[in-house]
This record gives structure tokens, sequence and C-alpha cells, in this order.
């Protein structure tokens, strides 16, 4: 739409609508034009939020409008449209946290977000997407959980204020940090591509590929994180339940 048009596709597009011929979808014809990948110059000239969201964006359009403003800024500094700003991010010289911390400056871009561009598309081999899933697999394969000091470390408890060890459910970034660094620890300069191996091994339909052993000690960890929850929360349901005593 803001590009070059390059060409028209052909194109069959399936309609749920049956007409009266026809018990099946019916099909048509057409053809779809293809477009270059728009110049940040053209989407300064002609991209607006109410256009991007027009064509099926939504709430992102609204970023998209401020990152072409922050990265046009950044262009001008540097006299060339932003082009050398984006390609500084590829050296070699940048580490994972550097480069994180320019990408979380775009709106719409955290942290996951930030180190999924920076290992998918920026050649930093040791940034780690964290989520609660990656921080529950450097939890059960990485750390001793029966160690408080290491939940603690990697935010799976924290110290109420009596001192006493409970239960930590946010991913602050000093915890996202942590996760990280642990796989980085472990796999050095391509921990990125072994956390993506590790994320992929957690998905059901790649079960069938994995030694049994390893598949059946997922499983028992599922199960007892499972029991470790419904304990907490019938504990939590006795308490509130319990007669309050009078002072």
């Amino acid at each position: 739409m803001y590009g070059d048009f390059l060409l028209n596709l052909p194109a069959r597009i399936i309609s749920d609508n049956k007409d009266e011929t026809h018990q099946d979808a019916a099909i048509r014809t057409t053809t779809l034009p293809l477009y270059s990948f728009p110049t940040l110059a053209k989407l300064q000239q002609h991209a607006t939020e109410e256009q991007l969201r027009s064509i099926g964006l939504g709430y992102r359009a609204k970023y998209m409008v401020e990152t072409i403003k922050l990265l046009s800024k950044k262009g001008k500094e540097e006299g060339d449209g932003g082009t050398k700003y984006l390609h500084s991010l590829r050296s070699p010289q940048n580490n994972a946290t550097f480069v994180q911390e320019e990408l979380i400056q775009f709106s719409g871009i955290g942290r996951k977000v930030a180190d999924c561009v920076a290992l998918f598309s920026l050649d930093v081999t040791d940034a780690i997407p964290v989520d609660v899933h990656v921080r529950e697999i450097a939890l059960r394969d990485y750390v001793d959980v029966d160690d408080d000091e290491s939940m603690l470390i990697l935010g799976s408890s924290s110290l109420n204020d009596a001192g006493i060890v409970v239960e930590m459910k946010s991913l602050t970034p000093t915890i996202y940090k942590r996760v990280g660094d642990l796989f980085r620890t472990k796999f050095g300069k391509y921990a990125g591509w072994a956390h993506s191996l590790l994320f992929v091994a957690e998905l059901p339909s790649f079960r069938p590929v994995l030694p049994v052993d390893i598949v059946n000690e997922m499983i028992e960890w599922k199960e007892k994180e499972m029991a470790k929850k419904a304990a907490k929360k019938e504990s939590m349901t006795a308490a509130n339940n319990a007669p309050k005593r009078k002072k």
C-alpha cells in the first residue's frame, strides 16, 4: 500500500457464502497487488494512525506511527533516514543487553519482543526471550528447587515481611535478566539458539521425538507444580474461611 507497486498475483478466493447452484463454498479468481516494503520516507508522508487501523493493524497502528517518528528522529541525527542506526544494531560488538535497551525505546516493544528481534533478526545469538515458560525451564532443569537462595534468584519466590520465603508471580526486569544470564552462563555465545531448542521441546507436537525419560521428567515436574498450586489454593481457601478471632 505504501511501497512501490511490483505486480499483480493471480489468486483464488474461497468464500463461505454458497450460491444457488453450488453446495460447496464459492470460488472466484482475482488478482492481488504486491508492493515493495515501504521506505521510512514514504511512511512519514502517507501513514497515519487512522489509515493503518483501516488496513487491520488495530491498536498497533499507534505504535507504528510513534516508531516512525522516533526512527525518523534518529535518521535526522545521522542524516541517512535511520538506516545507519538500524544496521548498527547488528554490530558484533553489541551485547544482548545493549540491543534490548535500544529496541525497548520503541513503542509497543517490551523486553521479550526486543530479544526476539535481536535473536532472529539482528544476529545477537545470546539474546534470551524470557517468559514464564522459559523461567519454568530454568527452574526445572538448571537450579535446585529445594534451595531457597536459588529460588529467590530466579524469582520463583520472595521474602515476606516476616522473612519467610513465599511464591512470587511477577517477571520483573531484574528476574528477566537473571534467567537470561543463567542460559548465557550455561550455553555461552549461542545461548539464544539453545534456548529456542529447549522452548520448542516443550511443545506437545515435539514430544514424540524426545527420549522417553526426558518426557517423563517433564510430566513429573508439571504434575508436582500443579499439586503445589492446588495445595496452596486449598491452604488459602481454608485460611480465608477460618473463623476470625475477636479482638
